[in-house]
């Protein structure tokens, strides 16, 4: 007999609504007090659906929140008989009205996948998405037979009043080249062009299947959505996307890519793209993220034009650790940000307020909440101040070394004087902080700072700078190459991450026999390489993390262990991962490291 639990929580989650107030400076400096506000608009299991997944944000001409996501039967995506939602906000987040469902038929058509884009010109609210019956994108067949059960399509619904009432049309055959196979609408927000000679084009992404590769394109209409055209593909190596107008009119395309976010720019309004290339400074696991211009209808004279803000898991392999980031030259250098949630989170999409504010929907805790999250500037805090951080090209192990920053003045005003200190990994040092000068706008700084490398050091090791004035801050991150000491005690050793990743229901949420799938990082923080690298402990699927040869500072994510929900579980209250790392060194000793996760509450 099956017995219920009312859900499943990672660790530091934030039920219903909260507000968390702090002090910061905001970009140009200045101290003002502000907050985060965070509230969930959908929980699994709840609310007429076993599971959502998927946020679109946007804000209406008239100042309306609109979320809208995927209602689930189960965690699949389509083909499968999954429903439009959308919940609506009157008063910029504060509260929400009542979940309505904007598209539902009976199985097996299902709609999914949505991105909302809002024409400034005559308010109309769009809501792409993908719409099947037999075939996802990976299945779709060719053709733009609109009534073909074998094609996945792609429709959008459409609300003249603000989201209140949705009317719903195909338009596969406008975009669709027949010789595709699966193309969706990337979902989040679409933009419209504020400035230059495309101004008031709409443009709403795609993902393209073509010959194997997946590509991203821009779907875009220049008389208000009456006809749709499909700019040229973009890749292959692109997935799901988004684009942001620049201050000089410029559309740069973002898309999901690991380790790192690939992008792109188009001069002729999203029609052409040059080639893509990953941007160091966005590390990303391959998830959905969004980028967006924080004050959209600022002039390229207005310093305010070239600030962007961007969301996304920043981590290289984990979905996990949702940040903020916030670039203050139309995205050349990201030295902002702030982590919003910093356990299991999955996509994120962003729309900007009044006054400088961001509306934040994304998905935690194991996908079972869908939250809003909304920040002001002075929240997110930050100067104006990218940093960059230059190394030497080699540091042997147990050595010292100068490492040098950089501090450039992008605001209009000369910067306080500030600080400069270093995060380093476990077992190195550094000489404290280095005071930094007043800074003449459009100037820089240099200062140094000592380390020294552990003798059991090697590799490429990461360095990050943060520069601080007062209670504001910026970033930057480097590495360090470092050739290891042979006469070094051989101290290899392992660690692990298990991080929440996604909630099966086996017979209905929140029961006995559910399985919970984790994610698990597995890192070789010695200096020798590990050979016959395994994983035990109390998961299933633990075999298939086996790794046959790891070098030292390398890693690996595996995504297959999995725990199924028991009565001792329950009855405990909780679940925690134990988890115990083996592999043998060079000289035939194992060594071992015992792990345990985060713990896992059965409320």
């Amino acid at each position: 007999m099956k017995r219920r639990f009312t859900g499943l929580l990672a660790t530091a989650v934030l039920t219903g609504f909260a507000a968390v107030p702090t002090q910061a400076d905001g970009p140009s400096g200045s101290s003002h007090a502000s907050r985060l506000v965070q509230e969930d608009l959908a929980d699994r299991g709840k609310g007429g659906f076993p599971q959502y997944r998927i946020p679109a944000l946007t804000t209406t001409v008239d100042g309306t929140l609109i979320a809208a996501y995927d209602g689930r039967p189960n965690m699949a995506d389509v083909p499968s008989n999954i429903a439009l939602v959308v919940r609506r906000s009157t008063d910029g987040g504060r509260t929400w009205k009542q979940q309505q469902i904007v598209r539902q038929e009976a199985s097996p058509r299902g709609y999914g996948d949505p991105s909302l884009l809002v024409d400034r010109e005559t308010g109309r609210v769009f809501l792409f998405h993908a719409a099947s019956v037999n075939q996802g994108y990976a299945g779709s067949g060719p053709g733009t037979d609109h009534d073909d059960p074998d094609v996945l399509h792609t429709d959008y619904s459409y609300s003249d009043d603000d989201g209140r009432t949705w009317k719903h049309r195909r338009i596969t055959s406008q975009i669709k080249t027949p010789g595709w196979g699966g193309v969706f609408a990337a979902s989040g927000e679409g933009i419209q062009l504020r400035h230059g000679k495309h101004a008031g084009r709409l443009m709403q992404q795609y993902v393209v299947r073509h010959n194997g590769g997946n590509y991203a394109a821009s779907a875009y209409s220049d008389d208000h959505g009456e006809t749709w055209h499909m700019g040229e593909l973009v890749g292959p190596g692109a997935d799901e996307n988004k684009t942001v107008e620049l201050s000089d009119g410029t559309v740069m395309l973002n898309t999901r890519s690991a380790p790192y976010r690939k992008v792109a720019l188009s001069r002729d309004g999203g029609v052409t793209y040059d080639r893509l290339r990953p941007d160091a400074q966005l590390t990303d696991p391959a998830n959905n993220g969004a980028i967006m211009r924080l004050a959209p209808d600022a002039p390229a004279s207005d310093p305010r034009s070239k600030w962007l803000v961007f969301s996304n898991t920043e981590d290289d392999g984990m979905r996990r650790n949702l940040t903020v980031k916030m670039s203050c030259d139309d995205g050349k250098t990201w030295p902002i940000k702030r982590v919003v949630e910093p356990g299991a989170a999955g996509y994120s999409t962003i729309t900007a307020l009044p006054d400088d504010r961001v509306g934040m929907l994304y998905e935690r805790a194991g996908y079972r909440y869908m939250t809003y999250a909304g920040f002001d500037r002075e929240w997110l805090g930050g100067v104006c101040a990218p940093v960059t951080v230059q190394a030497p090209e080699q540091l042997a192990a147990g050595k010292s070394a100068d490492i040098s920053v950089t501090v450039a003045n992008q605001t209009q005003k000369t910067t306080a004087p500030g600080t400069v200190s270093l995060k380093l990994p476990a077992g190195w040092t550094s000489r404290g902080t280095a005071a930094v000068p007043r800074i003449a706008p459009g100037k820089s700084a240099e200062v140094t700072v000592r380390v020294t490398a552990p003798r059991t050091a090697t590799g490429t090791v990461p360095v990050s700078a943060d520069y601080r004035i007062g209670n504001t801050h910026s970033s930057g991150v480097g590495s360090v190459r470092v050739t290891a000491d042979p006469a070094a005690p051989a101290q290899p050793s392992l660690s692990a991450l298990p991080t929440l990743d996604h909630y099966d229901a086996a017979g209905g949420p929140g029961v006995v026999g559910d399985v919970m799938t984790y994610w698990t990082r597995v890192t070789n923080t010695g200096n020798t390489t590990l050979t016959d690298v395994t994983v035990t402990g109390n998961m299933s699927n633990l075999p298939s993390c086996r790794y046959s040869s790891l070098a030292a500072g390398q890693s690996y994510v595996c995504r297959t262990a999995k725990a199924t929900v028991t009565d001792a579980d329950v009855e405990r209250g909780h679940f925690t991962p134990e988890l115990t790392l083996s592999g043998a060194a060079p000289d035939g000793r194992r060594t071992t490291a015992a792990v345990s996760g985060d713990r896992v509450d059965l409320r």
